[in-house]
């Protein structure tokens, strides 16, 4: 008997009661967890309410992103404007409710997933065909996956959500088995993430670089029409497009006919082209431009989930090795200045490793006070000392550390600026080292840093494993030990409120060893004009234009 998304009745048998709560422990939607995303999305405006009438059909929408998506294809980059894009592009298994944390079918209409979540079974939709007119049926879900894996690297996010992948058999034209070597709880909501988002088998076969380029074919409610790099992408609707998820508001084709992204870097140009309705929508509206749109505008907003930025200790420095200078600089930031200095009230100042709208977050807030005493108490009892200039010195070694980052959100310079000066107060000296993108990513794979700062989004908590178990990220480059055990046991588990617990587990290990400093939760803050209606927020807050129209 299959599992279907529909709550099974109280009298069900076994077999669908343990496929029930193998689906819910997947999705992460025991009562605790459902609890933590709902908590996060009580400020969620993300659908743009507006008494314009019901949505017609047709016209453009013209939309500012903050930066060039770099690459279209979703299952090889990860940046908010590339998903942004590229969710039009493709669709995916499953969908996620950002609300819920729930797992609900689009592509799958139900599905499977063995007791030991090794093996998942989905049954796919009939009639659904990529936009250059080839099935999309279980050979084409078989080829995508063992894409991703060939992609490896290139496909850092895709392929970390395969990890342990054996195979996926074809067991009839619309039905799929995935396997995997080692239990693999997570996998569920991966299906519903851009990450593993469904391209066409001629798509697969091209170059890595002809993909990122706009050279691909998905089955979504848009197609490429053309992408200039530093200047914009075009997106056509694709007609005959009738199994969107079944979360979206409209059955049936996108109203809008044509999409088009413009790419405007410099945020006060970028709201200035809205002000002067050269474009409908901009993203990325940064803190001191906030308050150009607070009358005649939507601003939408929604927590990144996932976790937040932070400082992110690299153990293996020698500084960084004594838990108590870590400890001490987790003592010394004032979270709640961050927020209401630097950011604006749309940025909640962190209270875990996690954010708050991520199924499975737990308040760490108690732990995180500001306390700049504490923190000087630690620094003197492991034996750093005042220096002649305020900063402490232990051995003849100054207590200095660097941070690396790179500016994706605009406010990160002004934000590790103040952390740089709470620092400076408890004798800690914090250098700020700006790097590309890339120039950061190969900086961390050397272990040339003393922390490193970045977000890293993702519906669902098993992120941690991914960037922190010494078997996969090793972020932190802590040993192999509890946390290890913690995050490999939520990554196995199927029952709720054991995972609930192991992610729980987790989250306080890092936050009360130091491993990471929280700092504060990234937020996406776009802003429509009067014309825009019906744009919303996915589970991982990246903008969804299938139910978005505009009125004349």
């Amino acid at each position: 008997m299959r599992f279907s998304i529909s709550p099974a009745p109280a009298a069900a048998a076994p077999i669908r009661r343990l496929r029930a709560a193998v689906a819910a422990g997947a999705a992460v939607t025991s009562l605790a967890l459902v609890a933590a995303a709902c908590s996060g999305a009580g400020g969620d405006k993300s659908v743009v309410v507006a008494e314009a009438g019901p949505p017609r059909p047709g016209g453009t929408l013209t939309f500012a992103l903050a930066a060039d998506p770099t690459c279209l294809d979703p299952q090889q980059f990860g940046a908010n404007a590339s998903l942004n894009v590229g969710r039009q592009l493709v669709d995916s298994l499953t969908d996620q409710d950002g609300r819920t944390g729930e797992i609900k079918p689009w592509l799958a209409t139900s599905w499977e997933v063995n007791p030991q979540a090794t093996s998942f079974t989905f049954h796919l939709r009939p009639g659904v065909t990529f936009s250059d007119g080839s099935p999309l049926d279980g050979a084409a879900v078989k080829a995508n996956l063992d894409g991703i894996v060939a992609l490896g690297a290139k496909a850092t996010i895709a392929s970390s959500y395969l990890t342990g992948y054996i195979g996926t058999t074809v067991l009839e034209p619309g039905t799929v088995r995935v396997d995997f070597g080692a239990p693999s709880a997570q996998f569920l909501q991966a299906t519903s993430t851009m990450s593993l988002g469904l391209l066409s088998s001629a798509t697969i076969a091209k170059t890595p670089e002809q993909r990122c380029q706009g050279d691909l074919v998905g089955s979504g409610p848009f197609t490429v029409r053309s992408y200039k790099p530093n200047q914009g992408v075009e997106l056509a609707k694709r007609s005959g497009y009738t199994w969107g998820s079944s979360l979206f508001a409209h059955p049936g084709e996108a109203y809008l006919d044509k999409l088009v992204f413009k790419i405007v870097p410099e945020s006060g140009v970028r709201a200035g082209s809205l002000e002067s309705a050269q474009v409908d929508g901009i993203s990325d509206v940064q803190p001191q431009d906030e308050a150009r749109f607070e009358s005649g505008y939507t601003v939408l907003t929604r927590p990144n989930p996932g976790v937040v930025f932070g400082l992110q200790a690299n153990v293996a420095r020698p500084i960084l090795a004594e838990e108590a200078v870590r400890r001490a600089i987790q003592k010394a930031v004032d979270r709640p200045e961050l927020a209401q200095t630097v950011l604006t009230p749309k940025y909640k100042a962190a209270t875990s490793v996690l954010a708050s709208v991520t199924p499975g977050w737990v308040d760490l807030s108690a732990g995180l006070g500001h306390d700049p005493e504490g923190a000087e108490r630690l620094l003197e009892e492991a034996g750093w000392k005042p220096g002649r200039d305020g900063i402490r010195v232990k051995d003849g070694r100054r207590l200095s550390v660097d941070v690396i980052f790179a500016p994706l959100f605009n406010a990160s310079q002004s934000v590790l600026e103040l952390v740089q000066q709470e620092l400076r107060k408890v004798g800690v000296e914090l250098k700020l080292r700006k790097l590309a993108t890339g120039e950061q990513q190969q900086v961390q794979a050397a272990g040339d840093y003393d922390f490193a700062y970045y977000n890293v989004t993702r519906s669902d908590a098993d992120i941690l494993r991914t960037l922190f178990g010494t078997r996969t990220g090793n972020r932190l480059n802590v040993a192999a030990g509890e946390l290890d055990n913690v995050l490999d046991d939520q990554a196995q588990n199927l029952d709720p409120a054991l995972r609930a617990a192991r992610i729980g587990d987790a989250q306080r290990i890092v936050v009360d060893r130091a491993y990471v400093v929280p700092l504060f939760e990234l937020s996406q803050v776009h802003a429509l004009g009067a014309r825009v209606h019906g744009l919303t927020f996915e589970a991982s807050s990246r903008l969804q234009f299938h139910d978005t129209w505009v009125s004349s």
